[in-house]
């Protein structure tokens, strides 16, 4: 059949007019059929609408290619020999266009050769005429099922991603996915939260991903540790202080507030914080205003606060060491992180995480009695601890893939979470008995080297110390 019209003008596809038996079934599929000849075009078209999908017929190969250039299909029948322009040609413009609809090659001039180059330009099947249309309904079939499965794949993938990360924090624990829903829905708004968690549980994490997730990303977020900085500075570094003010104080200072404008401000280890610096701290929250040392001029800031502590702040407050008004000031959402003894499901998630972190593309493993002695072990250090025995027994493997239990937990006998108390003790004698084994699994892991293991229990060493003397440990002892 030649084409009767001029040579720049597509013939125009035939669209099916009346609505096909099985029309909107779920598993129906836009199809086009190309193929010049007559009694094709029609006993296809009805054995395709009768299956539920619907059908655009093009008489000849420049239909074809205008039926592609005006829509899309979910897949193409395409005859091999057509004037105006060949099936192969077909092909290639539909994976050309749309690689992810499938091509159906029909001939009867069929040959090894050309099947080939089918197959090899991305055809899904190839059918040499005459064929029972009962095989191209199930080639429809087997695809609208691949296609059902590659999409609900998909959304179990990105379901996955969503439940095991959320900026950067890692966990598919019932107690992690409540902690990413708390993240989800404290983020976008100005309410204040206070993170609260044993040290190496990841609080700075949930600051960072709150503040990533709320409006005021552009913008700066500062964080500080208020252990890590002198008292004496602690007030100078959060407020800022003006030329002269004392002794040393040769240039104005601006604070960490001020830095923060528009942004936020994260307080870590806020029990450690002066009670002094806390008088002033509760003025920022009262009235969006900082006072540098030396000036008697508020200067006005707009700062959303984020603060974290490794201890209750309600001992803290009974105790006299916090003050009550500005816990409630902070305390506004509290976001509890759970310790990694408590997260037995994200163990491995995290094992893995940090393989791939440091491993360098290398194929290291954890067998699985190492991994079952892991989920076992308590974890005093948390998530970090995990993230340093990977670290640790990667650069210790000596080029092994397999990582050895005693670089990724120690050797000794550990405290496990499985455990019974063997009596019932106070409060009181409970914890000493957990941070003594927690100190002596840290001095363990890092063979006696107290830095080491005070950066494994998130403690300064001056800390370490007076804990071990309160708790009988010997300055030896590993």
């Amino acid at each position: 059949m030649m084409d009767a019209g001029p040579r720049h003008a597509y013939p125009r596809a035939v669209n099916t007019t009346h609505e096909p038996a099985g029309a909107g079934r779920a598993d129906g599929m836009d199809v086009l059929v190309a193929d010049d000849e007559k009694t094709i075009q029609i006993t296809l078209r009805d054995a395709l609408e009768e299956a539920g999908h619907r059908v655009v017929v093009a008489p000849d190969g420049l239909a074809a290619r205008a039926a592609l250039e005006e829509r899309a299909f979910d897949v193409v029948v395409t005859d091999l020999k057509m004037p105006g322009m060949p099936g192969l040609e077909v092909l290639r413009l539909v994976k050309s266009k749309c690689p992810d609809t499938e091509v159906i090659v029909m001939t009867g001039f069929g040959t090894v050769e050309t099947a080939v180059d089918a197959m090899k330009l991305g055809a899904y099947e190839y059918l040499l005429k005459p064929f029972p249309h009962e095989t191209v309904v199930l080639l429809l079939r087997r695809i609208a099922e691949q296609r059902r499965l590659v999409q609900e794949n998909r959304a179990l993938r990105e379901e996955l991603g969503r439940s095991t990360q959320l900026e950067g924090i890692l966990g598919q624990s019932r107690a992690m996915r409540e902690v990413f829903q708390t993240i989800r829905l404290v983020a976008p708004g100005e309410a204040r939260v206070l993170i609260t968690g044993e040290s190496g549980t990841g609080k700075e994490l949930v600051a960072r991903a709150i503040h990533h997730l709320s409006p005021r990303r552009a913008a700066p977020l500062v964080a500080i540790s208020c252990a890590s900085v002198p008292e004496t500075l602690l007030e100078d570094t959060l407020f800022g202080h003006e030329r002269g003010a004392f002794t040393d104080a040769k240039d104005k200072r601006v604070g960490k507030f001020e830095h923060a404008n528009g942004g936020t401000v994260f307080l870590d280890d806020i029990d450690d914080m002066p009670l002094a610096t806390q008088v002033k701290l509760l003025r920022v929250l009262q009235e969006g205003e900082v006072e540098r040392i030396g000036s008697a001029a508020p200067v006005h800031v707009d700062v959303r606060v984020l603060a974290a502590t490794k201890v209750d702040l309600e001992d803290a407050v009974n105790e006299g060491r916090f003050r009550r008004d500005l816990f409630y000031r902070l305390n506004v959402v509290p976001v509890r992180l759970p310790p990694l003894r408590d997260r037995e499901d994200d163990i491995k998630l995290l094992a893995q995480h940090f393989i791939e972190s440091f491993g360098r593309g290398r194929p290291y493993r954890i067998e699985p009695d190492v991994m079952d002695a892991m989920m076992r072990y308590t974890w005093p250090g948390n998530v970090r601890e995990l993230e340093h025995a990977v670290e640790r027994a990667i650069a210790m493997s000596g080029g092994n893939e397999a990582l050895r239990k005693e670089h990724l937990v120690g050797t000794k006998p550990l405290p496990e979470r499985r455990a019974l108390p063997d009596r019932v003790t106070t409060l009181a004698d409970a914890v000493a008995d957990a941070e003594r084994a927690a100190i002596r699994a840290a001095l363990e892991h890092t063979r006696g080297r107290k830095a080491e293991a005070a950066a494994v229990l998130g403690i300064s060493r001056k800390n370490l110390w007076e804990k071990m003397k309160h708790l009988g440990i010997e300055a030896g002892e590993e």
